[in-house]
C-alpha cells in the first residue's frame, strides 16, 4: 500500500475517533457545557501541519477532559534525531495522532488516558494504549477493565496482551516513588508488521477505550463522595502531574518537535495537591 494512503487512512481515522469521543463526552454532560477548541499550527513560517484540540471544563462529571487530534510533519531536530527509528538515516518526519485524557469530578470515577498515533520516517509504525489510574481502590473495576482489554487483544493476536500489559506497567511507573501511575492498561509502540492488521488493532483499541470509559462513568457516576474522598483525589493527582512532566514520552517528543504547549500540557489535572 503507498504510504500516503496509510498516512491518509490513519489520520482520517484519528480525526474521526475525536469526533465520536467528543460526541460521547458532550452526551454524557447532557450537552449543558461545550468543548472549547482551539486549532494551531506547528510552524508560523511554513506548513509543518497542526491540529485541534478540545477542553472541556467544570463539568457535572469531568473537571477536565482535553482530546486532542495532531498532524505534523517536518524534520527533527540533529540532537533528537538518533532516539527515532529511522530518523538518523533522514531527519524528515510525518506524525498524526489523538491523545484523551479525563479528569473526573466524582472521585470514585477514575482518570483516564489514552493515545494512538502513526509516525512516519524511513521506517513507519503505530503506538499508543490506554491506563486508568483511580484515587479509590476497586477491585472489581480494574478485574473487569483488564478482561475487556484482554478480549480486546485477543481479537488480533493472543500474544498482545501479555506483552502489552507488561509494557504498560513499566511504562507508568514513578522511579521516584517507586510506585505505579494507576492500576495498568495496555502500551504497544513501532508496530509497522503488517499495515492493514496493525491499523485494524488501532482502530479497535479506540472502540474499545469508547466502550470504558462509558461504562465507568455510567456504573459510577451516582456514587457518593465527601471531601476526604476528593482531599485523596488531589493527592493522586499530583503523582499524575509528577509523571507527564517527569517521563511521559509523548510530553517530551511534542515539546521537542515544536508542538502546541496548550495542547501538550492538557493532560495535567485543573487542580493538585502534594502532602
Amino acid at each position: 500500500m503507498d504510504l500516503e494512503i496509510k498516512k491518509d487512512l490513519a489520520s482520517n481515522w484519528f480525526k474521526t475517533l475525536q469526533e465520536a469521543i467528543c460526541n460521547d463526552i458532550s452526551n454524557l454532560e447532557n450537552n449543558k457545557i461545550q468543548f472549547t477548541s482551539k486549532t494551531w499550527k506547528r510552524s508560523k513560517i511554513k506548513d509543518e501541519g497542526g491540529g485541534e484540540y478540545r477542553i472541556l471544563k467544570n463539568g457535572k462529571i469531568f473537571d477536565k477532559v482535553g482530546v486532542n487530534y495532531s498532524k505534523v510533519y517536518g524534520a527533527f531536530p540533529k540532537e533528537f534525531q538518533k532516539n527515532i527509528p529511522g530518523a538518523a538515516k533522514d531527519p524528515r518526519f510525518w506524525a498524526s495522532g489523538i491523545s484523551v485524557v479525563m479528569h473526573m469530578k466524582n472521585p470514585h470515577i477514575p482518570a483516564m488516558h489514552f493515545n494512538t498515533r502513526y509516525i512516519s520516517t524511513t521506517y513507519d509504525w503505530f503506538g499508543g494504549g490506554m491506563d486508568v489510574t483511580p484515587c479509590i481502590n476497586d477491585i472489581n473495576e480494574k478485574r473487569n477493565f483488564h478482561l475487556t482489554l484482554k478480549k480486546m487483544c485477543d481479537r488480533h493476536n493472543k500474544s498482545y496482551y501479555k506483552k502489552y500489559k507488561k509494557w504498560c506497567d513499566e511504562y507508568f511507573y514513578l522511579p521516584h516513588r517507586k510506585e505505579a501511575r494507576g492500576i495498568g492498561g495496555i502500551f504497544f509502540d513501532y508496530k509497522k508488521k503488517n499495515f492493514e492488521k496493525d491499523f485494524k488493532f488501532v482502530r479497535d483499541v479506540g472502540v474499545t477505550f469508547q466502550m470504558i470509559f462509558n461504562s465507568i462513568i455510567e456504573k459510577k457516576i451516582k456514587k457518593k463522595w465527601n471531601n476526604k474522598d476528593k482531599e485523596i483525589q488531589y493527592i493522586k493527582r499530583g503523582r499524575y502531574a509528577e509523571f507527564n512532566l517527569l517521563y511521559d514520552r509523548g510530553t517530551k517528543f511534542g515539546l521537542q518537535t515544536g508542538g502546541n504547549v496548550e495542547a501538550i500540557l492538557m493532560s495535567l489535572p485543573p487542580l493538585a495537591k502534594w502532602n
